[in-house]
């Protein structure tokens, strides 16, 4: 061995990774830190040790957390997921990982975030959720983080946050909604952020209405050591009138709504047990209304069993509630007595509410149509015999034998003197074109032409008056070698020439016509 090899493995083997046992294929480990990150992975590898602190699994096809994937890892602290194909979170998928602290869940495809998934998590303090394709929070999404410090929402499609979206979050610093689809938000959303230290709205569709009042004036007062410079350009997008303003330069008088009107047509109607029912309730007011839809329960009364439902399908709450903007429409299916009774149609904006009642009468004289009874067996009928149809049926096979020769034979007579006229028809115009006039009638007399043949213009001018189709001019066929000629008995006197007159000088030629 040379003298220098001892020194030059070792030297290798320092500056390779320490690998762990246990560590899952094509990964990297060392200390309490596993790299998995752009390997196509699509889903979370096996093997990763149990005292894995740092976990990265970025930049790979995991499209589903497995149940029970992450158990193992109880020691994790730091979970980087971005940039994979997650769709959806299930209930109590990190419950395995009480001591996390840094969430990375960027760019992937989340739609929805139930309260359930961040289950378990009460040490997390960072939670990135940027790029995905979250369009609502509802109420309680964050419960269960109540030491969160930074939630990282911008650049989703978020254009609903409810007023208890962010309940639980009294330790966070940082809310970043920027880069979203929201209109308007309430004071209430806000009011569970005690040590909210960072807000960022910017680049959103803001309807700058009487919805927003609050906003501007709680940035004037206080709110301004939240936002930065660029932070507190919350420009208005709707009504057209203040599009492309600044809300803090907008005065409240400029900041309208109008509350809503609604109208229900007709407001009683009645049904028939087991009918589907449909009732528009088309309201109109700035901002555009919520539309719901409320059953009236009398004492001692129970929701009804059919589900009231909007149109195009989305579901109501059992009859109890169900809502669209701009118009709703009541749907209820298979009507039973329980559905009679008083309704309500309710539109709410910032502006206001506005109710109208319907009254529904189920009649019940008309039961639901019961399945027609099984009509029995048919009688037999001795062999060789036809069934004999309905008394009144139109059917070819409802008449006689006689009269169905009788019609038969006379379509077939129909059609063969059919055939005989266009053979009778097609014969005569042959007979035609191959019968010769008599003599004389195909020659024409002319004068005399030695000079050149006759012009169209002459000989158009004696099919005119002879009644000739076409003529051929045969100049080395005299029809007479002298004489005098007379025009044809049979062509009629030209213009300006008297019957028997005579051509001069006897040159003529055959015509052919």
């Amino acid at each position: 061995m040379a003298p220098g090899a001892p020194a030059l493995l070792l030297l290798l083997l320092l500056l390779l990774p320490p690998r762990t046992a246990g560590c899952p294929a094509a990964c990297r480990c060392y200390s309490a830190t596993v790299e998995c990150g752009a390997l196509r992975l699509r889903v979370v590898p096996l093997g990763i040790p149990p005292g894995t602190q740092t976990l990265f699994l970025q930049d790979n096809n995991i499209a589903r957390l497995e149940p029970g994937a992450l158990a193992p890892l109880a020691a994790l602290r730091r979970l980087y997921l971005h940039n994979n194909s997650l769709r959806a979170l299930e209930a109590g998928a990190f419950r395995a990982q009480p001591r996390l602290l840094e969430l990375a869940l960027t760019s992937n495809r989340l739609r929805a975030l139930r309260s359930s998934a961040f289950a378990g998590l009460a040490q997390l303090r960072v939670l990135y959720l940027a790029g995905n394709q979250l369009a609502r929070l509802l109420d309680f999404t964050f419960l269960h983080l109540p030491r969160l410090q930074e939630l990282h929402l911008q650049e989703n499609s978020i254009e609903l946050l409810e007023d208890q979206a962010l309940a639980g979050l009294s330790s966070l610093a940082l809310l970043d909604l920027s880069r979203n689809q929201l209109g308007t938000i309430s004071r209430e959303a806000l009011q569970p952020l005690a040590s909210l230290q960072v807000l960022r709205l910017t680049e959103n569709p803001w309807r700058c209405d009487c919805a927003l009042h609050w906003l501007g004036a709680w940035i004037k007062e206080g709110g301004q050591r939240l936002l930065t410079s660029r932070d507190r350009k919350i420009m208005c997008a709707e009504p057209p009138r203040l599009a492309l303003q600044s809300l803090l330069d907008i005065s409240h008088s400029s900041l309208i709504c109008i509350p809503p009107s609604v109208h229900v047509q007709p407001l009683e109607l009645t049904a028939n047990l087991g009918e589907d029912l449909r009732v528009a309730c088309q309201a109109s007011g700035y901002p555009q209304p919520l539309v719901t839809w409320r059953k009236v329960l009398q004492p001692r009364e129970g929701p009804p069993r059919a589900q009231a439902q909007l149109e195009g399908g989305a579901p109501g709450l059992g009859g109890h509630s169900a809502s669209d903007t701009g118009s709703g429409m009541l749907f209820l299916t298979n009507i039973t007595l329980a559905h009679a009774g008083k309704y309500e149609c309710e539109a709410s904006n910032a502006g206001g509410a506005a109710r109208v009642p319907f009254r529904l009468l189920v009649n019940a004289s008309r039961q639901q149509p019961q399945q027609p009874a099984q009509p029995p067996p048919p009688a037999a009928r001795p062999a060789g015999r036809e069934p004999r149809p309905e008394a009144g049926s139109m059917a070819f096979r409802a008449l006689g034998l006689a009269t169905q020769t009788a019609i038969a034979v006379a379509i077939a007579l129909l059609a063969l003197t059919a055939l005989l006229l266009v053979a009778m028809i097609c014969r005569r115009r042959r007979r035609r074109k191959k019968a010769r006039g008599p003599p004389g009638e195909g020659a024409l007399f002319v004068n005399d032409y030695s000079d050149g043949p006759c012009t169209f213009a002459q000989l158009e001018e004696l099919r005119d008056e002879c009644g000739h189709e076409m003529f051929v001019i045969n100049r080395s066929k005299p029809l007479f070698a002298e004489g005098p000629a007379e025009a044809p008995a049979d062509c009629g006197p030209t213009e300006g020439a008297g019957p028997g007159l005579r051509v001069p000088p006897p040159v003529a030629y055959e015509i052919h016509c």
